[in-house]
């Protein structure tokens, strides 16, 4: 199988727009630092060129053997691109077993097709990590969190259950303190007497209406009545009274 068939072209239009973004991000001062923690365990030279040094996997095996000691069993010398690609492989599943996170471990194309070296420098960072945790002295990375178990007297715990909570709800704040359910009575302020009286069911407020103001009631008072000719009478002999000349 010839290496024509793992090496991408060159990348145009979005691709390559964000394979910039990524080699942004990638930090030439971290490179330099792994390098040097590499070779210090390895006793290997990589090389000028960090990422090609350990595109074949050799090295990254042999890495990983030295933290934890038959972690790949096999570590192919082939120049070969699946034999790279094994290698690869093999190294990925060994640092996921000593303890690095699958969101933090690069893809092997990352690494054999040159698509993503920040992400390969990413785990290795973190690899350094877990290194730390476990021990080693790496002057890389940052230390994983360990985990801290906290243990607690019967007594105190006891003390704990008596503690209710905010989420329980709690009468410090606004409440519904005052308002009526419905249906039942709403109390009105009566001034003459200073106190509330309750309102019962038969009075009814204003608000839900009332016949004492004004209203739509005839009132011949204020209207006028209108004149109609009788029945035996000619309608040429009925004027229609004139309302603004009458005296």
């Amino acid at each position: 199988m010839s290496s024509a068939h793992f090496n991408r072209g060159p990348a145009y239009g979005l691709s390559a727009e964000v394979k910039n973004k990524l080699a942004q991000k990638y930090d030439h001062q971290r490179e330099q630092e792994l390098r040097e923690w590499i070779e210090g365990v390895t006793g290997r030279r990589i090389g000028s060129n960090f990422m090609d040094g350990l595109k074949d996997g050799i090295i990254l095996c042999e890495f990983i053997n030295k933290l934890q000691p038959g972690s790949v069993k096999k570590v192919n010398e082939s120049t070969q691109n699946w034999h790279q690609l094994e290698n690869i492989g093999n190294f990925i599943k060994a640092i996921t077993k000593y303890g690095v996170k699958p969101h933090d471990i690069f893809e092997a194309n990352d690494l054999f097709e040159n698509t993503n070296h920040t992400q390969v420098q990413s785990t290795l960072l973190a690899l350094a990590s877990m290194a730390k945790t476990k021990g080693n002295k790496v002057n890389v990375g940052v230390k994983y969190a360990e985990k801290q178990e906290r243990r607690f007297e019967p007594e105190k715990l006891r003390e704990g259950r008596n503690i209710i909570g905010l989420q329980m709800g709690t009468n410090k704040f606004a409440s519904q303190q005052g308002m009526t359910a419905y249906g039942t009575r709403r109390h009105l302020y009566d001034p003459k007497l200073g106190t509330d009286q309750p309102l019962d069911q038969a009075t009814i407020s204003l608000q839900m209406g009332t016949n004492k103001g004004a209203s739509q009631v005839y009132d011949p008072k204020y209207c006028l009545t209108p004149e109609y000719p009788e029945l035996d009478e000619p309608t040429h002999n009925h004027h229609p009274h004139n309302y603004y000349n009458s005296a």
